[in-house]
């Protein structure tokens, strides 16, 4: 069950930290592929840091608990607190390393509007790709590592 786990956790983690990346760079209007791989690599780092320091199934399970496993109510729930765990850290991050970026290249940014615009936008979109994409990958996932369960008879 760790590997099902981990791989769900690096499967989400890089594809949100793949989305964000993407949409922070483009709202800025000033999109650079230096910039969005600067961002992408950083909020990649994090996401897999969240990953292996919070164990999201237990961490689900028990705020969840009073919820049926596979409900619309349970999915929307989980998709909450996956999104109120990693999209600040993300976020913040992506802001705060456009904003030395466009320090250093001469230009301003000011910081909060464009930190706030941001998290609301990141949160949204956050929200909607946990919720679709989490039960894709996990049905990928136990189909490459087997869904924990023995070996069925023909």
């Amino acid at each position: 069950m760790q590997k099902i786990g981990r791989a769900m956790s690096i499967a989400m983690g890089v594809s949100l930290s793949f989305s964000l990346s993407l949409l922070g760079n483009l709202i800025s209007g000033h999109f650079s592929l230096p910039g969005f791989l600067i961002c992408f690599a950083a909020s990649t780092a994090v996401s897999l840091l969240i990953g292996v320091l919070v164990p999201m199934k237990p961490l689900t399970d028990s705020l969840c608990g009073n919820l049926p496993q596979g409900s619309l109510k349970r999915r929307g729930a989980e998709s909450l607190i996956a999104d109120l765990l990693y999209t600040p850290g993300i976020t913040v991050l992506m802001v705060t390393l456009s904003y030395f970026q466009a320090k250093r290249n001469g230009g301003t940014m000011p910081y909060l509007p464009a930190l706030l615009k941001s998290f609301l936008l990141s949160f949204a979109v956050g929200y909607v790709l946990i919720f679709v994409l989490t039960p894709f990958f996990l049905r990928l996932i136990l189909r490459t590592h087997g869904d924990g369960q023995p070996p069925r008879k023909p």
